[in-house]
């Protein structure tokens, strides 16, 4: 159980807040279904709401509906998530939704275990659909409550270890009140994320500052214990721009697993020989020799990948090339398809020159 004192106080304090400085007219807060709010919650894993907030809005313009999301290609659902990062959320929606609608029909499921059910849906973020559409009691343990909860109750240690976790979610479950959970739930995420931050938290506005045991030990920055070191890797590869005479470039549809999964990609190889092999087997006829760029290094969450770009002008397009899966990519005329980051920002400096 969780110790007596905050925590019987936490859920009253947090909602007065919430009240007068909580957000309340966030995209996902009008008309709160079950469906506006799944969506909103896969976006904003890993990612701040300034940045959703554009994203959300051209997603539900396209996708409304659970059916209507479950009916279209995913290439336009990984096209309108183009930016936003970890593609696994994304391939994930479409897949659940064609489950929900699957089993369920055109009715979103309002229980908590069949949404823990659905591919990309955890624990947290089933709790956190239900009490923000329905008002279902469900504690939530994203990020930014981990935070709030390690620093007023004083849990040390990462919170990715198993006994560290439990036990926050042994907090999160007593101090979740009875009343008002959708709003005690939009105000515990708010304050983690405009108030209890990561880096300086502004404690002198926060309503649970008394009582906190980070703010009154001046532990802030040391809780929640920070996760352990990892070495930082850089991964190389080529990423090979082939241009058709007209100006389109070749794109791969990528395998739906791994790295940038079901999106479209230049076409990727560990080494100069292996780009070489590829033109051969393929029977492309060159204008000119492969041209090595300047490498573009693209930042993931554990690792850095620099990026070799290398482009060839065809003098015809190849039937070999034309038949395989993927597609000639007109950038004055995009096709609406997923691109990942790094082939966005290439396919713009070949369309404004900056690359020679």
């Amino acid at each position: 159980m969780t110790p007596p004192g905050l925590a019987s106080h936490l859920g009253e304090r947090l909602l007065d807040w919430f009240d007068r400085d909580g957000r309340h007219d966030l995209p996902w807060q009008v008309d709160p279904t079950p469906y506006r709010v799944w969506v909103s919650e896969i976006m904003l894993q890993q990612t701040q709401v300034s940045t959703v907030i554009p994203f959300y809005g051209r997603f539900m313009a396209r996708f409304p509906s659970l059916r209507s999301l479950a009916d279209g290609p995913l290439d336009e659902v990984l096209h309108l998530w183009s930016g936003l990062g970890y593609y696994a959320r994304a391939r994930n929606l479409h897949r659940a939704a064609q489950a929900v609608v699957a089993e369920h029909g055109d009715s979103f499921p309002e229980d908590v275990a069949a949404l823990q059910a659905l591919p990309g849906i955890g624990r947290s973020t089933a709790g956190a659909i239900l009490a923000l559409s329905c008002g279902q009691r469900h504690a939530i343990l994203d990020g930014n409550v981990r935070r709030v909860l390690a620093r007023c109750f004083g849990v040390e240690g990462w919170p990715g270890e198993r006994a560290v976790e439990s036990r926050l979610w042994t907090i999160a479950e007593d101090c979740t009140p009875h009343q008002r959970v959708g709003a005690y739930t939009q105000a515990i995420m708010d304050l983690g994320a405009t108030v209890c931050t990561r880096s300086r938290p502004a404690c002198e506005r926060c309503p649970l500052r008394e009582g906190c045991v980070a703010h009154a030990s001046g532990r802030q920055s040391e809780l929640p214990s920070p996760r352990p070191r990892r070495t930082r890797r850089l991964r190389h590869t080529i990423m090979l721009m082939l241009q058709a005479p007209e100006g389109a470039v070749w794109l791969e549809t990528r395998p739906q697993r791994g790295l940038w999964g079901g999106l479209h990609g230049l076409p990727e190889f560990d080494s100069m020989e292996g780009v070489k092999a590829w033109l051969s087997a393929a029977g492309v006829a060159a204008v000119e020799a492969p041209e090595q760029l300047a490498i573009l290094r693209h930042a993931f969450t554990h690792f850095d990948l620099d990026i070799l770009p290398v482009r060839l002008r065809l003098e015809a397009v190849p039937d070999r090339v034309a038949d395989s899966e993927g597609l000639w990519y007109n950038t004055r005329q995009p096709a609406r398809v997923g691109l990942a980051a790094p082939v966005t920002e290439l396919l713009r400096r070949l369309e404004a020159q900056d690359i020679p």
